[in-house]
Formats: C-alpha cells, structure tokens, sequence
C-alpha cells in the first residue's frame, strides 16, 4: 500500500461519482494513479485507474484508456476483470477495475526464491491467461513479477494486472521506451528493443520473471547501455533449475523469438507432458548486432555479417558507427537490435550524457505525436517523440524552467526537416498564456491557448501571425477571457437555445462576472441535448468559468405552454406541496409517487390584496386542468380568496381525497400512467385572464389558442406569472 499525499486527487473517504467511496491509494504511475475503493452499493472492491490531470483532455491517452478499457471483452480467472470508463463531474477520467487481494510476484521476489514446483503452478495459471488475450490479439508488452498477484497468496489464483497500455503514447504497436519502461527492462524479450512484440514477447517476460522468482532476485543486465545490449542477446542462465521447469525456460527465454514456444498453447502443451524440441541453448559470440530500426528486418535478411568487437570497459564509449549486422555463428540467427538512444529510459539518458550519436539509427514512429500541454496553475508536461538531441535537450531546459515534467522518445519519422525548431518556436510562443495545449501528429499541429492578459494575447497573435509554426500545419485556436465578462455577452446564447421558454442568469451581476465568477442559467428547455449544447457554447465564451446550466427539462405540452404564455415577471407568490394521504404533511420536493395524493396550496403575500388569481396545471399526458377559477370554484378575486383575512394566506387549489368528499373541491391521485414532470402555472393579472369560463379539463392546444385569441381579457394586465414543478415517479 502508498502512503497517501496532500496532492493526490483523491484522498481516504473520498466519494467518486456517488458510487465508489476511496479507501487508499495503490500506486503511483506516469500517467495514472491508482486507488482502491468500495462500492457504496454493492460493497464491492474495485481499483479506480485514474488519468492524471494534464492527461484527461487528450485524446491519445483517452485513446489508450479506452484501448484497456477493451480488456473487458476477456472474460478469464487469470487477468484482471476490468469494466468501463467514467468521468467525474470536475473532468477527471477513471477506468475501473476489480480489486485482486495478494501479494504480487514482485513482492514474493523480494522475500527470496519460490519454489518450482509453486513457478510451475503459476506459469500455467499465467499462460492460460494468455492465451485468453493473445486470441483477442491483445499483448502485455510489460509482463514482469509486479504485474502478476496471487490472489490471497495461492499460485494457482494467479492473476495478470495493468497490460500496460497506459504506458504507451503511441497508440500503434510499438511499445514506447521512455522513463516508466527503465525498471521493466530486466524482463523485456530482445525484439522489443526494436519495437517489437507480439505472443512470445509475452512467453518471454513471462520465462523471465518465473526465472527471477526462482533466484529471489531480478537478472542482471549489465552496468552500462553496451553491457545491457549484449546481455539481452544471451539465453538467460537456468543453471540449478530442476527439471521440468529449467527445459520449459530455456524455451520460453529464447533471444529468437523463432526459437521460443510460438504461442501460449505450446506452453500449455509442455506443461501437460507434450514433448518439445529444445533449442540450441549456446552462448552467443562476443559479436553485437546493430541495425536500424526501419531497417532491421531488410539487414536480417539480406546485410552481408559485419562483426564488431566488444566495447572495452575501460575504454571512453564511442558514438555508434554506421548500421551494420552480425549473426549468431552456431544458429545463424540475426537479432536486430538498436542503439543511439533510443532502447529503454536509461539508454534514452545516455543520449543526454553524450554517450551516442542521436544522428543514426533512430526508430520510426508512425505515427509521430507529441503533445505538450500546460493548465492553469500548474506546470507543464511534455510526453512524446522528438527528432534529435538537441531538440529533446531545448525541449527539457523549457520544461524545467517551469517545474515541469517530460518523457521524451528520440526517434524519427515523416516530419519536416524544420519540424524540431518549428516545435520548439511554438511552445516559446505560447507559454506565456494562462494554459495551452500543443498537440502535434506528424506536421499536423493542434494549439490552443487560453489568457486574461489582452497583452500577452496580442504577443502571442503577432507572433503566430509572423509564422512561428514555419512546416507545421495547423490554425491555433487562442482565446482571451476577459476579466470581466458582461452579462449581455451572454444574452444572444441564451436566446439562440430557448427552445421552451425564456432562459435567464441566475443573479444576474450588474458589474459583470469576475474571473471566478460562476455562470448558472435558470428557466426550462426541451431536451438534455439541448442543456448540454447551451453548457458548450456557453463555454466557449465564459473561459475558466465555471458553467451551471440549472434548468428544468420540460415535455412538448408543457414547452407549448411555455411558448405563449403572456410575458411577466415572478413574483413573491409561491407554491406550496402537502400530502393528502399522510395527514397532509409538507411535500418541499414536489415529488410524488403512485397512489399519493397531492395537495397544492397557493401561498400570497401579505402585499398581494387585489386583483384577480388564475391557477393552471400542464401535466405531463397533454391536458390542462384549471384549478382557478373553474366551474365549481368561480369567484378567483384576490379580496374573495382572502375573505377578509390580511397578512400572508395559502389558498388551497387541490385537496386531499377525505377534503374534497365534504367540500367539492378538485382532487388527484397519480397513476402509473402520466408519469413525469407537471407544472403549477399562477399568473395574477388586474381582471380576470379570459373573457369566459374555461372547461375544469382541455388540451394544452386549446388551452394556447385561448391564450393567443379572442378568448384572453386583452384589457388584464398581467402583474406576475409564478410557477412551480410536480414531478410523479414510480414506486
């Protein structure tokens, strides 16, 4: 278990998306977090896999969270249950995943050997696993002891945890060398150091940390980048390994992949009995093989051998001559491999001492991303590929300079000749802005940035303006949020989707809203796709504001309504919910249930005494039902309501079931079949709203013809128009 830090984004008791309330935190990753928590629901544990801050936003890692997030198709004892993405209210996504009790292997490795006969048990645990997502054609790529738990400390309930895809910036198959894959390099197979992995990389990582178990220690690959290339191109030493688990590693550690078992079934196989042919197991000569990349397959197959002497300890490093390659002499067997900087973090930080050239022999990526992106109030991060030393050198010192992070990767690819400069022109240009994004995929470049500073804002226009992006394609999208925003800025969106009624700001500020003034719109619309196409425009307009569209999604009757009643302010009128059938209780939520009675109370204030009241109900089937006046209740002057009585008063509208036996007054009862939301419609106006009685039930269409016609007193003024929602559910 972590300790758990003040900045962690989550803490101890923490409640996440009203489900999962957050126990501890498990680990820290370069892009992830993890913690455990329990199901307030279920009581189920789970591991939340959370994308750090500077990651939810783009798209690559989202890409990546939602490639694990496919793991969920694979349904296997062996590897981990995991379930969907989810993001939080304040944008932070997670992926969940269940929670597996037990030591990890890693742990188990540090405590000393285990025996064979427990690797034997778990190997076959983990091949069955395996096999379960090679058929998916999904592939670890980072399968090493901290990646396999024993649930609750048993080898036959072997699970297989984090298939690393978080760890890969690239969302092609390569697997990414950068700062996180350093400490896994012990367990990686040969061919990934060119980038390389498929099934028996995984049988290989799998052979090797069985192996490491077995020693109770992890291998030795050598004190420099030159000793580490050359260890990874000898069989791993079985040597003491009893039978028959030393036969099944040599076979699964092969530096061929050629010579490996060719998939998870054939380990099965030789664990059932199933005989083998073991491979020549032979050291390999001094010789190392040195081939590009892009090249690797074309010098395998056709370069004439060159051999190279081994790299003197004592001697300075030299920088990597031209590609070349060399072959295993007993078996024939050539084994691309790459150097220059671009093997794994540690080789990656030999670059930055100026152990090897970054000129020759880089990898290919395709395709060629790097995203750098800073918010508000934090540091920037900059994670991705770059084409020479320098450049990740300039590149770094910027990062520095501002607290930063990076995690660069020294390749090349189809990029511009200027593409380094022009990047690093770029971020020069922007930085200086509140928060901004540069999100580049080969020459396509994504730039965002976002400020307060009119003067900052026009700097960085002018210098884009000037050609600051040189190769680079792209139009930067750069904002400037005003300090003070008007509320009139605001008012042609909110006109724009009224779809139902008229939208208003909710304390509407006569100075304007500060920079961390809250934006929230009240009224009534259609649709939640209409509340959440109102929230982005809105968006786009306040800057960092915090937007809160606070409105009530009405149905099509209630949105005809809402279309022609008359224009008028609210008032201090309000409405008021009892329950009939429970002694007439308060009701303050308006929510009723099937087989409730609702009782509707009209509340005046002591200031209202004249004029004439008319209450409507728009339910949700369609019908209007006038409370009043109406056939039974004429009289629906304030003076007659208030008989005498000054002060506040509360005119009740609709009574309770055992009321409306003794007095005549209309009741109601929910049913299951109008369910959904009604609303209360009070509008006092100067005389009587229409010219003549309306019916106690009519269609929300007559009901607005009568409103927009002859049959409206057009001499009544309308002093006020107050309303309230009734919401009937199901039990």
């Amino acid at each position: 278990m972590t300790d758990s830090r003040p900045g962690d984004l989550f803490q101890a008791g923490d409640l996440v998306n009203n489900t999962y309330r957050v126990e501890a935190i498990l680990g820290r990753g370069g892009t992830s977090d993890v913690y455990r928590a329990r199901s307030e629901i279920s009581g189920r544990l789970v591991a939340l896999k959370v994308l750090k801050s500077e990651f939810s936003t783009n798209e690559d890692y989202l890409l990546l969270l939602t490639r694990e997030e496919a793991m969920r198709e694979i349904r296997h004892d062996a590897i981990v249950r995991y379930s969907e993405n989810h993001r939080t209210a304040d944008g932070h996504v997670y992926l969940l995943i269940d929670y597996v009790d037990g030591p990890g292997m890693d742990k188990k490795l540090k405590q000393g050997p285990m025996s064979a006969d427990d690797l034997l048990v778990i190997c076959k645990r983990v091949a069955e696993g395996l096999q379960a997502a090679h058929e998916r054609n999904i592939f670890h790529r980072d399968l090493s002891p901290d990646n396999i738990i024993l649930r609750d400390g048993d080898p036959a309930q072997a699970v297989i945890i984090d298939f690393g895809i978080a760890k890969d910036t690239n969302p092609g198959a390569e697997t990414i060398v950068g700062n996180e894959f350093a400490g896994k390099y012990a367990y990686a197979a040969p061919e990934q150091l060119a980038g390389k992995t498929d099934a028996r990389t995984d049988i290989y990582s799998l052979g090797a940390s069985l192996l490491a178990n077995f020693r109770g220690k992890s291998p030795n690959i050598g004190r420099n980048p030159m000793e580490v290339l050359q260890k990874k191109a000898d069989p791993l030493d079985t040597e003491g390994v009893p039978e028959p688990l030393k036969s099944i590693l040599d076979k699964m550690t092969q530096p061929n992949p050629d010579d490996r078992f060719q998939s998870a079934v054939a380990v099965l196989d030789a664990l059932a009995g199933e005989p083998f042919d073991a491979a020549n197991n032979e050291p390999l000569s001094d010789a190392t093989v040195i081939a590009p990349l892009n090249a690797a397959a074309k010098a395998a197959a056709e370069a004439k051998p060159v051999t190279a002497p081994p790299p003197s300890q004592d001697a300075e490093p030299k920088r990597a001559a031209k590609p070349a390659a060399s072959e295993r002499r007993n078996g024939g067997l050539v084994i691309p491999l790459v150097i220059g900087g671009v093997v794994v973090a540690g080789v990656a930080g030999a670059f930055a001492m100026g152990l090897f050239s970054s000129e020759p022999s880089l990898p290919v990526a395709d395709p060629y991303r790097l995203s750098i992106a800073k918010a508000s109030d934090s540091a920037p991060r900059a994670v991705g590929f770059v084409p020479a030393d320098d450049i990740a050198s300039a590149l770094r010192d910027q990062m520095q300079q501002q607290d930063g992070t990076f995690d660069l990767t020294l390749a090349s690819g189809a990029i511009a000749e200027s593409w380094g400069t022009d990047m690093l022109r770029v971020v020069d240009a922007i930085d200086e802005m509140d928060s901004w994004r540069v999100s580049l995929s080969g020459n396509l470049a994504e730039i965002e940035g976002s400020t307060t500073s009119r003067p900052i804002y026009d700097a960085v226009l002018a210098a884009f303006d000037a050609g600051a992006m040189g190769a680079l394609n792209g139009a930067p999208d750069l904002r400037l949020d005003e300090i003070i925003l008007a509320p009139e800025q605001l008012d042609p969106i909110l006109n724009t989707f009224a779809d139902c009624g008229r939208l208003t700001l909710v304390n509407r500020p006569i100075a304007g809203y500060g920079p961390e003034s809250p934006v929230v719109v009240g009224g009534v619309m259609s649709s939640e796709e209409s509340r959440a196409a109102l929230s982005s425009a809105l968006s786009e307009v306040v800057g960092s504001r915090s937007v809160r569209v606070d409105v009530d999604i009405l149905n099509a009757t209630l949105c005809l309504i809402e279309s022609v009643l008359p224009k008028a302010p609210s008032s201090a009128i309000d409405v008021a919910f009892y329950q009939g059938d429970q002694d007439n209780n308060p009701n303050p939520t308006g929510e009723f249930v099937v087989g409730e009675n609702p009782v509707i109370d009209v509340e005046l204030p002591a200031e209202v005494t004249d004029g004439f009241l008319t209450v409507s109900v728009l339910d949700v089937s369609g019908n209007v039902f006038h409370l009043l006046p109406n056939l039974n209740r004429e009289d629906n002057s304030v003076a007659a309501l208030r008989d005498g009585t000054d002060g506040p008063v509360s005119i009740r509208v609709a009574y309770s079931i055992e009321e409306s036996q003794q007095s005549g007054g209309l009741a109601f009862r929910v049913d299951d079949s109008t369910l959904g939301k009604s609303k209360i419609l009070v509008i006092h106006s100067s005389e009587p709203l229409f010219n003549e009685m309306r019916p106690t039930s009519e269609s929300a269409i007559s009901y607005s013809e009568a409103l927009l016609e002859e049959d409206r007193n057009m001499s009544a003024r309308i002093y006020s128009l107050d309303s309230r929602i009734l919401e009937t559910l199901a039990r």
